[in-house]
């Protein structure tokens, strides 16, 4: 067990790091263009995320840049002061199961936590300068560009800061949020804000844009980790982010006031960034490779204009690079699926866990277990989480019993081979979904699915139980199969084959990878392949592009999470199905812009 302790900053956090063998130094002169970001995107893919790694040298700049600080499962529960992440879940249950107390004796026991809630709220700094006000730049002075603000991917329309904590304020309540925005840098004096109209900072600035008021708006840039997890954390609107910080910290969060705008930052901040944005004035900003592992599209958004800078004596840089997982922001994400559960619970007891697959993006699929009490009970969770908060951004619920041990993805996919009924255990709907999907043909809105593999109750409609399947050739001679009646098909594989030979698996899944033309879009492939009779053993059938490797699990589920609108993708023929992973286009019926994947390799 790791001795825990309270970090002040990032330099205190980093000097931890350092201590425990999980800080990397790089010593040889490096660039803030791409360089850093090749680096960082290579370690953050080595077993267990690697190192955090801090640049001393970084071309035409005066500041080191640390990154990849969070991303491992020791280095998270390090940030978090916690010996496992469920650990913090578990101090929040305990404020959930508070009763009032019945006698004296019991009000006694109360004391001692009542104290410590009240410790969490953030406090003022009065000790002088705070340290991340030591150095002023004003007017002319305000350069971006003096800041080695990363270029993280080739496509990106520019470097862009990529962990910032930005501070904004209800015109209506004056409840403060914090939240973590991209910044693409316009120019000295510029960036953009990149608000998603879910967020609380966009319904913040509508609220400016409505009052056609200027809004003021700070940036604090390293932070100690809790203070910068908290910016990341999908709190209830109006609940202070920097009030969960105290809470994981075990202590207050010292606040700074702005110096030229009414506003708090904490004060052992690296680097802040004071300004405005006016209502009304857009911007076009992005692509910007982001963390679904595609360039997120280019599109307007709020101008921030910058009255003040201001930084420590010897700051250090801290940034972020995200892609296709696993990288960093997958151990942020790790993090809120444990510290929220118990939330989640306040409101469906009847939730015994859940699960956010890495390759699902964090809001594209999760798998639910819960203790099932009567018919529908499935359909009323995958309801109610679609409206939860950012869980209703989720693009695909699934649903288990709940002694399926979610931390096992094999028995997750042994539940679906033994007991999906293809006619009656899924649930398409419609509703809002994260600003990046890309897979349904209109922005922010599109199909949603729900699966259900829990057990049947009476007065549910009983399962198709498929039996005496055959067991599928091998995958050459599949393939011969389909070379000669599938045109445009490349190659293929018998998914799960070794689970699929357990006798109570009713379900086999087949992979194809295609080469979609003008004229051969998914519904010509689905067709072809559902009429081909020696493929009638599988009963889901997966397209891949052609240039896919269906020997990798981790891609193909990558794939099938974020390339698939549920209502347009599935094409089903009474009990099978086929899925199209493929990119789409308007031969698929899809019109809007398909984003590029992220690479190096230009």
């Amino acid at each position: 067990m790791e001795k825990k302790m309270t970090y002040n900053n990032l330099k205190d956090f980093l000097n931890a790091l350092d201590k425990a063998g999980e800080l990397l130094y790089i010593k040889n002169q490096v660039s803030h263009y791409l360089e850093i970001s090749k680096i960082t995107d290579r370690e953050s893919k080595s077993p267990d995320g690697g190192k955090a790694l801090f640049f001393e040298n970084v071309k035409g700049s005066d500041f080191p840049v640390t990154t990849n600080i969070f991303g491992s499962p020791r280095r998270i529960c390090m940030a978090l002061g916690v010996d496992y992440l469920d650990q913090l879940a578990e101090r929040i249950k305990e404020f959930i199961d508070f009763n009032p107390p019945k006698n004296l004796k019991e009000a006694l026991n109360v004391i001692p936590m009542a104290i410590s809630a009240a410790n969490f709220f953030p406090r003022s700094f009065k000790s002088g300068t705070p340290p991340c006000q030591q150095v002023v730049l004003q007017g002319d002075d305000i350069d971006l560009s003096k800041i080695p603000v990363l270029h993280c991917w080739p496509k990106d329309a520019g470097p862009f800061i990529t962990l910032p904590l930005v501070f904004t304020r209800s015109l209506v309540t004056g409840k403060r949020n914090v939240g973590m925005y991209r910044m693409q840098v316009f120019d000295k004096k510029t960036t953009g804000m990149h608000w998603h109209i879910h967020k609380d900072g966009s319904h913040y600035y509508n609220e400016y844009c409505r009052a056609n008021k200027r809004m003021p708006v700070a940036v604090a840039i390293g932070a100690d980790p809790a203070t910068i997890y908290a910016a990341t954390a999908p709190m209830p609107q109006g609940l202070d982010e920097m009030i969960l910080a105290g809470f994981i910290r075990k202590k207050p969060v010292k606040m700074a006031k702005c110096l030229t705008i009414d506003m708090e930052i904490p004060a052992e901040a690296e680097f802040v960034i004071e300004g405005y944005v006016d209502p009304g004035e857009l911007r076009w900003e992005g692509p910007f490779g982001d963390h679904t592992g595609y360039y997120s599209l280019a599109d307007d958004y709020p101008v921030f204009h910058i009255t003040a800078i201001t930084h420590r004596k010897n700051p250090i840089y801290s940034a972020t690079l995200v892609g296709r997982p696993p990288m960093e922001d997958c151990y942020l994400a790790k993090a809120t699926e444990r510290l929220f559960l118990p939330l989640l619970r306040t409101v469906m007891p009847e939730i015994s866990d859940y699960w956010f697959p890495w390759e699902g993006v964090f809001h594209n699929i999760s798998v639910v277990s819960i203790d099932k009490e009567y018919p529908g009970h499935a359909q009323k969770i995958m309801s109610g989480l679609w409206g939860q908060g950012q869980m209703s951004f989720c693009k695909a619920i699934a649903v288990v019993d709940k002694d399926i041990n979610l931390k096992d993805p094999e028995k997750v996919i042994k539940e679906l081979l033994s007991k999906l009924d293809l006619s009656s255990d899924i649930t398409i709907t419609k509703g809002v979904l994260d600003v990046l999907d890309h897979s349904s043909p209109y922005p922010n809105f599109g199909n949603k699915i729900g699966i259900d593999l829990t057990t049947r109750f009476r007065n549910e409609p009983p399962r198709n139980k498929q039996t005496g399947l055959k067991m599928p050739p091998p995958d050459a001679d599949l393939l011969d199969i389909i070379e000669k009646k599938v045109p445009g098909s490349v190659a293929c594989r018998h998914l799960f084959q070794d689970l699929s030979k357990d006798r109570e698996c009713i379900n086999r899944i087949f992979a194809i990878s295609v080469e979609k033309t003008q004229d051969r879009g998914g519904k010509y492939f689905a067709e072809t392949v559902l009429g081909t009779e020696e493929l009638g053993m599988f009963n889901i059938i997966i397209l891949f592009d052609k240039e896919i490797d269906l020997s990798d699990g981790s891609l193909m589920l990558w794939k099938v999470f974020n390339n698939v609108d549920p209502g347009r993708d599935m094409i089903f023929q009474k009990d099978r199905v086929v899925i199209d992973a493929c990119k789409k286009r308007p031969v698929d019926g899809h019109e809007r812009e398909w984003p590029d994947e992220m690479t190096f390799d230009v």
